[in-house]
């Protein structure tokens, strides 16, 4: 009866009434050394199962599992998750024309405007990447918060301070560079987000395979834009100089492959949005090159908007690393619960002070009645 009152919740106490004790004192007492002699042990029919989420299935079974299986294990997946040939020409196909035109905006505001000032445009993409990672997410990392807008805010605030000290001497070919290096943000944002809304994994995609293809379908069919364009007198085709074609190699190897892997390859591994800001530390490098080789020089107001450009990209690395951690949303949240809490307590003694009052004065006009 005990255990049953127990596993229904509810505690019942049960009276023995003896009549004849007197008579069952003997019996008792000889019967109960014998059973205390003899112990009994009593298992409760409840079970209590504990099952871990579905999202730790994966975990719970490597833990099972010896370090040599482990191992086996990931390599199949890796084998069976990895992408075809066929599969890679086809992402590489519709990510070539993509890529084709980051770049040729990014070379082309190279050629108009200074370099740092093309790198520090060129991180605004942070924002459209933000944007665009919130629109079409990949995986948790691609959530929208406050603070990474916060962080990208002050990038683009670094990028104004910048604008400003340009203004000095202001030209058309400064303002074509800074629209090409936006064109090439925008380029940039719209490439990342979306090989990496195709791609979830690093492992499933051969990166080098990617580019190869990717300079494969560039060259066969970006050509006739050679022709294009020198009929119509934008750009005469002419076979480049040793020295030129020594430039395209470097710049090719360096610039174009190198890079490129390494910048992708960081972008899987982490996320978008900083893949994108990582583009911002360029900028110390840029502005050393152009004040160490182009003898430029920079007003306080350049140096200015640089600082939080570079401040921002560790700023949303932090973000990203605590879980998508959201310190402003938090602190906007516990600023309106105390103003709301001490608005509240304000309202209350108000009310109370007129009550009394009211209460003061019907009373005397019953009295005076």
């Amino acid at each position: 009866i005990s255990s049953v009152c127990a596993a229904s919740g509810y505690n019942m106490h049960i009276k023995l009434v003896f009549p004849l004790l007197s008579s069952l004192q003997s019996s008792l007492h000889v019967c109960l050394p014998a059973a205390s002699k003899k112990q009994r042990v009593r298992f409760s029919n409840i079970m209590e199962v504990r099952q871990l989420p579905s999202t730790q299935a994966l975990e719970a079974k490597l833990s099972r599992m010896s370090y040599p299986a482990a191992k086996d294990h990931e390599a199949m997946l890796r084998t069976v998750g990895k992408l075809t040939i066929t599969d890679v020409a086809k992402i590489s196909f519709f990510f070539c024309f993509v890529w084709f035109l980051a770049n040729l905006s990014y070379q082309e505001a190279l050629s108009d405007t200074q370099v740092a000032i093309v790198n520090i445009l060129s991180s605004t993409s942070g924002l459209f990447t933000l944007i665009l990672a919130a629109i079409f997410p990949s995986n948790s990392s691609d959530r929208f918060t406050l603070s990474k807008l916060l962080a990208v805010a002050l990038s683009m605030g670094g990028v104004a301070l910048v604008s400003l000290s340009s203004m000095d001497n202001p030209d058309e070919k400064g303002v074509i560079g800074s629209l090409w290096s936006l064109a090439g943000a925008i380029l940039y944002a719209v490439y990342i987000v979306m090989i990496k809304r195709r791609v979830d994994r690093e492992d499933k995609l051969d990166i080098p395979m990617f580019f190869g293809f990717v300079g494969l379908f560039n060259l066969l069919l970006l050509w006739p834009g050679f022709l294009l364009l020198h009929y119509t007198g934008f750009e005469a085709f002419e076979l480049p100089s040793q020295l030129v074609w020594t430039y395209i190699l470097i710049n090719g190897l360096i610039g174009t492959v190198l890079s490129e892997f390494l910048w992708l390859w960081g972008c899987f591994l982490t996320s978008s949005l900083i893949g994108t800001l990582a583009l911002s530390l360029t900028i110390p490098l840029s502005i050393m090159a152009d004040i160490c080789m182009q003898k430029v020089r920079f007003s306080w107001l350049f140096f200015a908007g640089a600082v939080p450009v570079f401040l921002s990209f560790f700023i949303a690395t932090l973000l990203c690393h605590y879980n998508n951690w959201d310190p402003v949303l938090v602190g906007l949240r516990r600023v309106y619960a105390f103003i709301c809490r001490k608005h509240r307590i304000q309202r209350y003694t108000l009310l109370t002070f007129t009550g009394d009052k009211t209460v003061v004065h019907i009373r005397a006009v019953q009295h005076k009645n």
